[in-house]
């Protein structure tokens, strides 16, 4: 598939943001989040549903993806972040302008429930998006400096991005040496598996797969990648990127289990690509953006990360 990027951010652009997962858990979390945007130099345009409730829904599928598609369709609107992630936007995927993103591509970010968005994106058209930091999650109260940095950095520059390195103490994992090069994709784990036999998940052959995740417990872990493996996926990428898994811990820790690094490590033994563990992406304050949909390089050999092209354009 023909890769569609986005215009680069400038200064005095329009961001909108959406809720279309769950809803922000206040008000202030918007308004601080709007408050750090504008400081920036940006305009900002707020989806009209973002507060709505519908149980743990930002209101109901129908309002949620008019906000997400007023936005697509909006040409002042250059990029999109979600509020926050939660549940929902699988519900959403049938209802998505697809075509208003080919129209017009913007920068989409979020990650946890908002993989699943992305991922159709990707399918349907071709668009990196980012798995970055959220208005109401990282960017509403102190976004950590090497997290700021890293995705302003990304989505404001054209350049070749190169290299990510993780923050100074936390060490790349390397499994399989070697050297493999593909698309990257992929985001939340959950999210990911979400989608497979529909007709939004993008066909993962000759990809480097990056995948993490937040309160799963390890056997619902250890299901995800038996599936993964059982069909066939884990035997036809071309690299596996594994970020944190935050919080996944047992239910019920007095009963014999199994813990999640053990259930990785275990993993780990059936993939026969390279390997790089301790990725920092997703669920964690500080964090790299990763961009789905670039030609990237991995070197499990020397442990490094390499995104070979710039993300915009």
């Amino acid at each position: 598939m023909k890769t569609l990027k986005a215009p680069r951010l400038r200064r005095g652009d329009c961001i909108g943001i959406v809720s279309p997962a769950s809803a922000p858990s206040t008000q202030e979390k918007i308004d601080n989040g709007v408050r750090y945007l504008e400081g920036l130099g940006y305009h900002v345009k707020i989806g009209r549903h973002v507060m709505d409730q519908h149980g743990y829904l930002a209101g109901p599928d129908e309002h949620r993806a008019q906000d997400f598609n007023d936005m697509l369709r909006d040409r002042t609107v250059k990029a999109i972040v979600a509020i926050r992630g939660g549940y929902g936007t699988p519900r959403l995927l049938h209802l998505i302008d697809y075509a208003a993103v080919r129209r017009n591509p913007k920068i989409i970010v979020g990650y946890s429930d908002v993989t699943a968005l992305q991922l159709a994106l990707y399918r349907k058209t071709g668009l990196v998006t980012f798995s970055g930091p959220m208005v109401g999650v990282e960017m509403w109260d102190s976004i950590d400096s090497y997290t700021e940095e890293h995705f302003w950095r990304m989505v404001t520059s054209p350049a070749t991005i190169g290299v990510l390195k993780n923050p100074e103490g936390e060490p790349i994992g390397v499994h399989n040496p070697g050297k493999s090069r593909g698309v990257l994709l992929g985001g939340n784990l959950s999210l990911t598996m979400s989608l497979f036999a529909t007709p939004y998940a993008p066909a993962l052959r000759s990809a480097i797969l990056a995948l993490e995740d937040v309160d799963e417990s390890p056997h619902r872990v250890d299901r995800m990648f038996t599936q993964l493996r059982l069909s066939g996926v884990l035997r036809r990428i071309a690299g596996l990127i594994l970020g944190r898994f935050t919080d996944c811990v047992p239910t019920d820790p007095s009963k014999p289990h199994l813990t999640v690094d053990q259930v990785l490590e275990e993993m780990l033994q059936t993939v026969k690509c390279p390997v790089l563990t301790n990725i920092q992406f997703g669920h964690i304050p500080r964090k790299l953006t990763l961009p789905l949909g670039v030609l990237t390089a991995v070197d499990s050999s020397a442990g490094r990360l390499n995104i070979l092209e710039g993300a915009v354009r």
